[in-house]
């Protein structure tokens, strides 16, 4: 019951507007969907799975990123609100066609309010499984009329990002010769890898799972480090793909980088982290605004009724401009770029809630 209570405080206190719990004993299925805003339009984000220790810290997940999700789009210029969906389960064991299936069509009930995609643990197989139920599903292979895989874009933006990051501390946006520490080797990391190769950089790769490792080392030439310690490897760039709140306050003080540019969620534990890094000098490029390719390139369709590769392509590339625009936001305003892109998103959010003739959420207000 006290759980209850906490959540309800926390809905109030970053004004969620739903949270919904998908119970089916059927098929195993537990899972929650996070509905933060959708001043701009339709809730949207990716379906993650992963194997959380508690009820809570499952909600807790949904929650931060749906919330991130909803400054993702605003800040990417879409009209797309934030939601987000945390199935609870490993996805290398407790994976079924009938549990997506019936996660589908959960989705299916809320007619629209949230759309979903692929994420962390989960595939476009799954993605086709909950399609059956459902059409309020994004990410699907090119079969189906979807993008098909979108690590690419992400790993895209994530460069160009990382571009004008180095220009803004060197003057020169080339990449050749920097070494760049990649942390995670999914599907974005995997292909970040192989787009900094051809910038030129030397790389430095971690990953907890040694299969990953051992596919990244027979394709690229890489340094392997250990995961636990690849803070304290001496990089110009390092670049989180993996999980979220790893820049924290044990990783911080161990860092010996110049930018801190990855796609990985919710990198910053917490928002002294972001002023800590700024204390030492670090560039932080926003994970929102960085990470936000995949997302753009893949709902690409939703605006325009068909995808079309070379022009979500793009809006990808559109990246930078948006990173350079907050770098110049956080010196013009004196805050740091993590406050700068969520002002820069918030009046966005503003904006379109004036024209649309509806209050701002108080959480979007500064």
């Amino acid at each position: 019951m006290a759980e209850s209570w906490k959540l309800l405080d926390y809905l109030r206190k970053y004004d969620y507007e739903n949270v919904f719990y998908c119970n089916d004993n059927h098929t195993g299925l537990k899972a929650v969907i996070a509905i933060h805003d959708t001043t701009l339009g339709p809730a949207a984000g990716g379906c993650r799975m992963w194997t959380y220790e508690s009820e809570w810290e499952a909600v807790e997940d949904a929650l931060r990123l749906a919330r991130g999700m909803t400054y993702k789009y605003a800040a990417a210029g879409l009209d797309l609100g934030g939601g987000k969906a945390v199935v609870v389960g490993d996805p290398k064991t407790q994976k079924s066609e009938a549990l997506f299936r019936s996660l589908g069509r959960f989705i299916e009930r809320l007619q629209g309010v949230y759309w979903t995609g692929e994420d962390v643990g989960t595939t476009l197989r799954d993605m086709e499984y909950m399609y059956r139920e459902t059409n309020f599903v994004i990410t699907l292979p090119r079969s189906l009329g979807g993008a098909g895989p979108i690590g690419g874009a992400t790993a895209l933006g994530v460069i160009q990002g990382i571009k004008a990051a180095v220009k803004r501390l060197t003057d020169s946006d080339k990449l050749d010769g920097l070494v760049v520490g990649v942390q995670g080797l999914g599907a974005v990391g995997w292909e970040l890898v192989k787009g900094l190769r051809d910038e030129g950089t030397k790389l430095k790769v971690c990953d907890i799972d040694p299969e990953k490792v051992a596919a990244v080392q027979k394709e690229f030439e890489v340094e392997v480090v250990p995961p636990a310690t690849v803070y304290s490897e001496e990089m110009d760039v390092f670049s989180p793909c993996a999980l979220g709140g790893v820049i924290n306050a044990d990783t911080v003080p161990r860092l010996k980088c110049k930018v801190v540019a990855g796609s990985a969620n919710n990198q910053l534990r917490t928002e002294q982290d972001g002023y800590n890094l700024e204390k030492r000098g670090v560039v932080y490029v926003p994970d929102y605004v960085l990470n936000a390719g995949g997302t753009i390139y893949d709902t690409d369709r939703l605006f325009h009724g068909v995808h079309n590769h070379e022009r979500a392509l793009e809006k990808v590339l559109r990246i930078r401009e948006t990173v350079e625009r907050v770098f110049r936001l956080s010196e013009e305003q004196g805050v740091p770029s993590f406050v700068a892109a969520d002002r820069f998103a918030e009046e966005r959010i503003a904006s379109v809630a004036k024209v649309k003739g509806i209050a701002t959420p108080k959480s979007l207000r500064r």
